[in-house]
């Protein structure tokens, strides 16, 4: 639907690095949340008021549906203790599921926002949770957005603003350190 888009996360290590995060995640207990966009073939619930929804119409109009076309990507992958949240409209993960409910309940305060793309869902995440009191880490090589200077300059001139800016790595080294 986006070619740019896929050639990009194509091009990079995004999905090798999510899925670092999220073993390191479970192996100390984190819960791993994949928060997916999914649309009926009908469109049946899905916004129309942007350019974007307009593309997404227009590919999926005409096409079969494809069973498994919203599951987390196989590069990630989901495990049985993993909560999948799809969302059917809506440019945030936050905006149109129970991310926020869910995340309260559990006393959730910090959410480490990975995917696709910094310049809508991940953006709009990182402002919905930094508006609804969360705590935001973004491992900027677990992100890929369009073009690629672009990215960086959002995830430098307003990401950073905030949320901590970090890599897969020093994630990983911080949650496989002892606790004390």
């Amino acid at each position: 639907m986006l070619p740019a888009l896929a050639d990009a996360v194509a091009a990079s290590d995004m999905l090798p690095n999510i899925a670092a995060l999220a073993r390191s995640a479970r192996s100390v207990g984190v819960p791993v949340i994949h928060c997916t966009a999914e649309s009926r073939p009908d469109g049946f619930g899905a916004n129309r008021n942007a350019k974007l929804f307009a593309v997404a119409n227009k590919a999926r109009t005409g096409q079969p549906y494809r069973e498994g076309a919203f599951d987390v990507h196989s590069g990630v992958g989901a495990e049985p203790n993993d909560i999948v949240l799809p969302r059917l409209h809506g440019l945030s993960p936050m905006a149109g599921t129970s991310l926020d409910t869910i995340l309260r309940n559990e006393g959730i305060t910090t959410i480490v926002a990975t995917g696709v793309s910094v310049n809508v869902a991940l953006l709009g995440l990182v402002f919905d949770a930094v508006n609804h009191a969360y705590q935001v880490v973004v491992p900027r090589d677990a992100v890929v957005g369009v073009d690629a200077a672009y990215a960086e300059a959002v995830l430098a001139n307003t990401v950073s603003l905030l949320a901590t800016v970090t890599t897969t790595a020093a994630l990983v080294d911080v949650w496989s350190r002892p606790r004390s």
